[in-house]
């Protein structure tokens, strides 16, 4: 296949997955067209990057955006429900861009989803996911389907938050045993797996994941001694924990963590089978960022959904 350079579309481009994307697409002299709930914050974009809205309710217009795209890389998503956006509303607006693509002959769609998501999971966010990449799979565009785990990175969310709350308080509370894996995953290599994949012809399902494997415990101990804290971890129990995440959400005026995201880390799924497919190591990115991480805290309402 001959790829010619026209538009490559982003979806949710406030996100730092998509951003990334945005960046190593513009370097390789591609155009770009990114597709976002926030075109009030245009002026954040890259100055080469083409703003245009969602528009969930019009798809014509949707479809219009999609015309002439060689490549359709799919960022959007909610991390958990907010307002009148849950994740049943996330299925279906994720299915209106993937028939709007599909309508606008777009031949390729690459869809960031996330590992051991599963159509039969007790936990919402997994299930989401998944239908969202069985609908890729039907949509009858060529895909890739790229599975990150737990994301790092200048712009991530989770390492920063603990790292805020390692330098804000000296006791950090871990639910559960803290023994349950995480694998991270660089937010540049999830980018560059996913941009190769946007090249490629055939159809795929691969787990973008780091080559380091921690315990939860294991991983906030490594960026605590980073970050100079001697901070005491104590465990506490799942609902416990949740209690005391709920209290603390009115000070940050966010949501640190949802139920589902914590059983869902408990229950193993941010580890994956495969064999690795980034190159980052999580403790050779955080020594030279020690300095910067946790300095503020990262609100996810603030980031996705405040104006």
């Amino acid at each position: 296949m001959i790829w010619i350079k026209q538009a490559y579309v982003l979806s949710q481009a406030r996100s730092a997955t998509a951003g990334n994307i945005s960046s190593g697409l513009l370097a390789r002299g591609f155009k770009v067209r990114s597709i976002t709930g926030h075109c009030e914050r245009a002026k954040n974009f890259p100055q080469q990057v083409e703003v245009c809205p969602y528009n969930f309710e019009a798809p014509r217009r949707l479809e219009k955006i999609f015309e002439g795209a060689d490549v359709f890389y799919n960022t959007y998503w909610v991390r958990f429900p907010h307002g009148d956006l849950n994740f049943e509303k996330a299925v279906k607006n994720s299915k209106i861009l993937i028939a709007a693509a599909k309508k606008a002959g777009v031949p390729r769609m690459v869809n960031i989803s996330i590992t051991n998501a599963g159509t039969n999971s007790h936990f919402e966010y997994f299930r989401g996911k998944a239908l969202v990449d069985q609908a890729v799979m039907d949509s009858g565009m060529s895909y890739a389907i790229s599975r990150p785990t737990v994301i790092f990175g200048v712009e991530d969310i989770l390492v920063n938050n603990i790292a805020w709350l390692l330098r804000k308080f000296p006791v950090f509370a871990i639910p559960g045993d803290g023994a349950y894996q995480v694998q991270p995953i660089f937010v540049e290599d999830l980018a560059e797996i996913a941009i190769a994949a946007g090249f490629r012809e055939d159809n795929q399902m691969i787990d973008a994941v780091g080559p380091e494997i921690f315990s939860f415990e294991q991983m906030v101990v490594e960026i605590a001694r980073r970050v100079s804290r001697r901070t005491l971890i104590v465990h506490l129990r799942p609902e416990i924990f949740i209690m005391l995440t709920r209290f603390l959400n009115p000070l940050v005026k966010d949501i640190i963590l949802t139920r589902d995201e914590v059983y869902g880390l408990m229950a193993n799924l941010l580890v994956s089978k495969q064999k690795p497919t980034g190159k980052t190591k999580f403790t050779s990115w955080l020594e030279p960022n020690k300095d910067n991480i946790g300095r503020k805290y990262a609100s996810e309402l603030q980031r996705h959904y405040l104006e």
